[in-house]
């Protein structure tokens, strides 16, 4: 283990890059569908608590994990196992954010198009039927979709070239207060909209007669997916933390930043939703349909168009940033690739994925693999099978592989920090989270066929 490897630079480093990581369009664009779709405030609820149970601990195990092994997702379970027995563990990661990637870029090559249907007035006079089949009629063109996401992970590798403080750390510290502040703005012109108080009360007045199993399952694994779990995303920056950081607030920290997000975002978007008598289950459409049709019908709806769709892109950025450093890490530390290499190599490749990915909803479509275009197979492979499977194998690891006093000593910084919740902690991941994910799984794979 290198003992002259880059780390952040303090907490607030931590804390910007971690969150930026797990804020995405899972945030802005999936939650307030998940809420929209099981019944606002009682999922809402729900979300948090599962946060806290399932969320928290796993984020813990990763990050202790990472600093420990000081090293990639793969070379951290060797360096701490002393084996190569567990790096399977590791590629599952790996290999699960080349997938979401794959998929992923294609819509936040999305984004790029709305930010410039925005400013170009792309929206202006379209009634919602136009909207969507405008949006259909995008998303299944062969070159333009697949151009966006080519702009788009360029950036994205740009960043991660920089490296760890010039590039990831750098630009989580420009990214992130953008971002806050762009939600702010668009939270709070929400609010003054005309019966937009009645999507306040959708949201934080809990109906829980709506409350079934699968609302509650849906809660956790909105919960899972939002924290950027189970990917190796975590433990790659968790080999990046200082010695001097304190793991356990750094999880409350992001976890709450990441929640907040996913609540602003909710807030944004209900009160505009109610206001114009929109059905708030409408579902991913809200996005890229919907919304289109809200800002359409606001006074200064141009400007608040083109806010929303730069959030939309920011949110992305900063995931993906995470997802191409696990790669890059993996490549340049296992295969001793250089830094840039490894991260031109790996954009190139992903590019080749995500090219698939969009032609699959289009020129494609009818090639189908178990009745799925190849978009969707990304999807639901890494959503419901190797991201539930590796953060499953990763909490089993740390609770049950790892010595508990290494552990402890880990958390506490030698001792030098409290944690009265160690045991807790260690009791939560082996036997709470574990069943928790197996029943999310369960349920995930049922769904699916």
């Amino acid at each position: 283990m290198s003992e002259k490897r880059v780390s952040f630079g303090g907490r607030m480093g931590v804390l910007l890059v971690a969150a930026g990581s797990a804020v995405g369009l899972g945030n802005i664009w999936r939650f307030p569908c998940e809420l929209g779709q099981n019944g606002g405030g009682a999922f809402l609820l729900i979300y948090f608590i599962c946060a806290i149970v399932i969320g928290m601990p796993i984020m813990l195990a990763e990050f202790s994990l990472g600093r420990m092994g000081q090293s990639n997702v793969v070379g951290a379970l060797k360096n701490v196992s002393g084996s190569n027995k567990y790096k399977w563990i590791g590629y599952s990661g790996v290999l699960c954010a080349f997938l979401i990637m794959g998929f992923y870029g294609v819509v936040c090559g999305w984004t790029l198009e709305y930010v410039y249907q925005a400013v170009v007035f792309g929206f202006s006079s379209m009634t919602p039927t136009d909207l969507s089949t405008a949006f259909t009629a995008f998303s299944v063109q062969p070159v333009r979709p697949i151009l966006w996401t080519i702009l788009f992970l360029s950036i994205n590798c740009a960043v991660v070239l920089l490296g760890v403080k010039n590039g990831i750390e750098r630009s989580s510290k420009i990214l992130m207060p953008m971002l806050l502040i762009i939600i702010i703005i668009l939270g709070c012109r929400s609010l003054t909209l005309p019966g937009g108080m009645d999507g306040l009360k959708f949201l934080f007045k809990p109906d829980f007669s709506k409350v079934t199993s699968e609302v509650v399952l849906n809660a956790m694994g909105q919960a899972f997916f939002s924290l950027s779990l189970g990917m190796g995303c975590m433990t790659t920056y968790g080999s990046y933390i200082g010695k001097d950081i304190n793991l356990g607030e750094s999880v409350v920290q992001v976890t709450v930043l990441d929640s907040l997000v996913s609540l602003l975002a909710a807030i944004a978007i209900f009160p505009a939703v109610f206001s114009l008598g929109i059905n708030p289950s409408a579902g991913p459409e809200l996005a890229f349909i919907t919304l289109p049709n809200v800002f359409n019908q606001i006074p200064g709806g141009y400007i608040w168009a083109i806010l929303f769709f730069v959030l939309l892109s920011i949110a992305a950025l900063t995931s993906t940033i995470s997802l191409l450093e696990v790669i890059t890490a993996f490549m340049s530390e296992e295969w001793k690739l250089s830094r840039k290499k490894a991260a031109i190599i790996g954009t190139a490749t992903i590019i080749s994925i995500a090219a698939f990915a969009s032609l699959s909803l289009g020129d494609l479509s009818d090639w189908k693999i178990f009745g799925m275009s190849f978009f969707d197979l990304l999807d639901n492979v890494t959503a419901r099978i190797i991201m539930p499977l590796t953060g499953l194998a990763i909490s089993l690891f740390v609770a049950w592989k790892i010595e508990q006093t290494r552990l402890k000593d880990e958390i506490t910084n030698q001792g030098t920090k409290k944690a009265a919740y160690f045991k807790a902690f260690v009791f939560i991941l082996r036997y709470i989270t574990p069943l928790a994910i197996i029943i999310v799984f369960i349920n995930q794979l049922l769904s699916w066929f």
